[in-house]
């Protein structure tokens, strides 16, 4: 079951994030904060955050929002899926949520960022096995040799 995240999800979250080796402590820090925000702040809309359910266990999640001065753009800001149970179809099942949560409010882009360091090539595969293609690519973006990679989907939503 996908479901909305609720106030009771971060800790495991937290823990979750933790325990993936790709993530450095600053992108857990960066993923907390939008968590936190989504938590806490049930009004906003810039931060979508959607948990995968089984048996009353948090096995995964997703946070997508519109981007900031578009009409209908939207990014993919984390998809996260259990250390102990990736390469098990969840992480299809959510990016699929994202899409459906994109297309149902009528957004004509999904976009996904990451970087081109060798740990996050399973990463890049996903996303390319998912119908997803790289759309632009900026040269030591985040570090030297470390680039930054933007993957998209166009959805018929004009």
């Amino acid at each position: 079951m996908i479901r909305k995240i609720k106030q009771s999800d971060k800790n495991v979250l937290e823990e979750m994030l933790n325990n993936i080796p790709t993530f450095t402590g600053d992108e857990v820090r960066v993923a907390m904060e939008l968590i936190n925000i989504a938590v806490t702040i049930t009004e906003q809309t810039d931060y979508n955050i959607f948990v995968y359910e089984e048996k009353n266990n948090i096995l995964g999640y997703h946070c997508t929002g519109k981007r900031p001065l578009t009409d209908a753009v939207y990014d993919l800001y984390w998809i996260v899926v259990d250390v102990n149970y990736q390469g098990k179809g969840i992480g299809e099942k959510l990016l699929q949520h994202a899409k459906n949560f994109v297309n149902k409010k009528k957004g004509r882009w999904l976009l996904i960022e990451t970087s081109s360091v060798d740990n996050y090539q399973k990463t890049r595969n996903f996303y390319t096995q998912n119908n997803f293609e790289v759309i632009s690519k900026i040269q030591d973006f985040y570090k030297v040799n470390d680039d930054l990679i933007i993957y998209g989907k166009k959805f018929n939503n004009i």
